[in-house]
């Protein structure tokens, strides 16, 4: 007779690398060109049905451009889970990216600074 014990089944850890494996279908990086952390994203359009819940969670946040390292802390994945979910994403036309603005066009800090300090003075 054989012993009929249980069977312990392991349970399901959310940030487990079985889950981060079975997300990405098993890929480490984008299939295009890598994208950066600050890469910004917006969407496009609104997620289908068929869509990985990550993969609606991420479209759903980013009405409004939103960094890559934005979104990863906002559906609590790593960067590199992210940024192959937002490749399939934009391959798809669902997202766009837009390059980050860069340093030298921001405005000025002692400039805002000053304009903030004459207007509390008035």
């Amino acid at each position: 007779m054989s012993d009929s014990k249980p069977e312990k089944h392991r349970n399901w850890e959310e940030g487990g690398p079985e889950r981060l494996y079975v997300l990405t279908s098993g890929r480490s990086a984008p299939s295009e060109a890598p994208l950066d952390m600050v890469t910004l994203i917006v969407t496009r359009h609104r997620p289908a049905a068929s869509m990985q819940p990550e993969q609606a969670a991420i479209l759903r946040i980013c009405d409004y451009p939103l960094s890559i390292a934005e979104i990863s802390a906002y559906v609590h994945l790593p960067v590199s889970v992210v940024t192959v979910l937002l490749a399939d994403l934009l391959e798809s036309g669902h997202a766009e990216a837009r390059a980050p603005i860069p340093t030298a066009s921001l405005p000025d800090v002692e400039l805002l600074e000053a304009v903030m300090h004459g207007l509390q003075n008035l």
